[in-house]
């Protein structure tokens, strides 16, 4: 099940991220949330715009990501390519899960999909395990962008067929 987060679960996503973090570590990628991101001011953020959801199995958090409609800064400039669409788009970011459980990806884009027909996602290039999930899913490379601290993201895009 795909909800809205509450603020009060705050303490348990974070947990989720650390522990995100740590995987990421060591599976070669230790530099893409380095030590602290996603930062908690960032979370609360989400949170307040109603744009953080959790992936609940079993009445338990076992995924969060965060999911706006609408431009995304980072991606009004693409490197090396060009978007496929200009329409209208939701951006999946900071998609963390619980090691132990097996298709949150494809869960959580599943649901992203049932409320919009145009998705854009980005992850660092050493996040091999990222890649390979947005690929297997459809989504085509387009080329590089640039989140705020300047470090680069290899996106992607994803549309619905035409019907």
């Amino acid at each position: 099940m795909i909800r809205r987060a509450l603020p009060q679960e705050l303490p348990a996503i974070l947990r989720l991220y650390a522990e995100a973090r740590s995987f990421m570590a060591e599976q070669g990628n230790p530099t893409q949330w380095g030590k602290s991101s996603p930062a908690q001011n960032v979370l609360e953020e989400d949170i307040r715009k109603q744009q953080l959801y959790i992936c609940e199995r079993d009445g338990r958090l076992c995924g969060v990501f965060a999911f706006p409609i609408g431009e995304d800064p980072a991606y009004r400039r693409v490197e090396g390519g060009s978007w496929l669409s200009d329409s209208s788009y939701g951006t999946i970011h900071r998609l963390a899960g619980e090691r132990t459980e097996k298709g949150i990806f494809e869960e959580c884009l599943s649901w992203c999909r049932s409320r919009i027909g145009h998705i854009r996602i980005d992850t660092h290039e050493d996040n091999r395990i990222m890649r390979h999930l947005i690929e297997k899913n459809g989504f085509v490379r387009c080329g590089i962008i640039h989140v705020a601290d300047g470090s680069p993201r290899i996106a992607y895009e994803w549309e619905a067929p035409a019907e």
